[in-house]
């Protein structure tokens, strides 16, 4: 078993241009300055960039985002295990790069042998995607009418979408965003490392809407090969009656189809199905429900990814960390 380097790895990934963006090495880089450790295994045809994270007594938990990247995954597995018992994993988890109930290799999505099926996600499950291929006017025309209202709007409230630089006032909204939503950030140097790794390589846009100059709203959303996704997004308390967060996806979408994105992922709705959704969506805030509201308008296709898998190497330190999760 030989670890691929930076580069021998992003050869690998020349075979797969549609890789998913948690896959690439630049993505690993950034969690490897945030504490995590990325690692590299190809075996014919199959690989993966896996992330291990340090715990007490040397222990390590690993994980696998959106990936394998290759077909047909058997014989990828055993190398997985020794990597993994080298480094005292206590169990691996991977999310693959596939929708619920995707015929694939193994059969619609199912674990692969030796792991079980989880009920504690990292990325969200569900999400909402827009079809870029049509021309603007039909992505338009299939958005709901009030998102497109608030789109025009804005635009006739003078708010003014371009791209920028200052990551320091993304952060700062994202701040005021966190508390007023209630949810957790990552730090001023997550971003900064994030946009500046990204954006030099045309993988990510930083774009903020801005009324007389002062901002209001801004997101960071990046690219790679097809498909286009919406991570992080921020707004402040002030002219909020003139609705920037709307044209800023719109302005997203355009440079994604810029780039030639057939896909433009808004990353998180609640776990539900659409009926559910749609039932509960005007009442309920808590969590993701808060947002699925806004995503809802711009017509995209609900989906839930397959997964997460895990792979349990120490079963009573497994049995801990599930202890742990159903108490947080």
């Amino acid at each position: 078993m030989t670890e691929l380097t930076k580069n021998q790895w992003d050869d690998f990934l020349s075979q797969h241009p549609n890789v998913h963006i948690l896959q690439t090495s630049a993505w690993g880089d950034l969690k490897s300055a945030f504490g995590w450790d990325a690692a590299r295994l190809v075996v014919d045809n199959v690989g993966a960039q896996i992330l291990f994270r340090r715990l007490p007594m040397g222990f390590t938990l690993a994980y696998i985002p959106k990936g394998p990247v290759g077909n047909n995954w058997g014989d990828f597995w055993p190398e997985v295990d020794k990597l993994c018992r080298q480094r005292k994993t206590v169990f691996l988890k991977v999310e693959p790069d596939m929708w619920q109930g995707e015929t694939d290799s193994l059969g619609a999505g199912s674990p692969p042998p030796g792991f079980r099926l989880s009920s504690h996600e990292i990325q969200p499950p569900r999400t909402l995607v827009v079809n870029l291929q049509p021309e603007a006017d039909e992505i338009l025309a299939r958005m709901k009418s009030k998102t497109r209202y608030n789109i025009r709007l804005a635009g006739r409230k003078d708010i003014i979408v371009q791209p920028t630089d200052a990551v320091e006032t993304f952060h700062s909204l994202i701040a005021v965003t966190a508390k007023r939503a209630e949810f957790g950030v990552h730090s001023l140097a997550y971003y900064r490392r994030a946009y500046e790794t990204f954006h030099p390589r045309g993988e990510c846009q930083l774009l903020c809407a801005e009324y007389q100059g002062e901002p209001l709203a801004a997101i960071m959303v990046f690219a790679t090969g097809t498909r286009a996704w919406y991570f992080y997004g921020a707004s402040s308390n002030k002219e909020r009656n003139r609705m920037p967060t709307y044209p800023l996806q719109w302005e997203a979408m355009r440079w994604a189809r810029a780039k030639g994105c057939t896909q433009y992922d808004l990353w998180g709705v609640p776990d539900a199905d659409r009926d559910t959704l749609e039932d509960q969506f005007l009442e309920r805030h808590d969590g993701l429900w808060g947002v699925y509201r806004f995503k809802r308008g711009f017509g995209g296709e609900l989906y839930r990814c397959a997964g997460p898998w895990d792979r349990v190497y120490n079963p009573a330190l497994y049995t801990l960390y599930r202890w742990w999760v159903n108490r947080h």
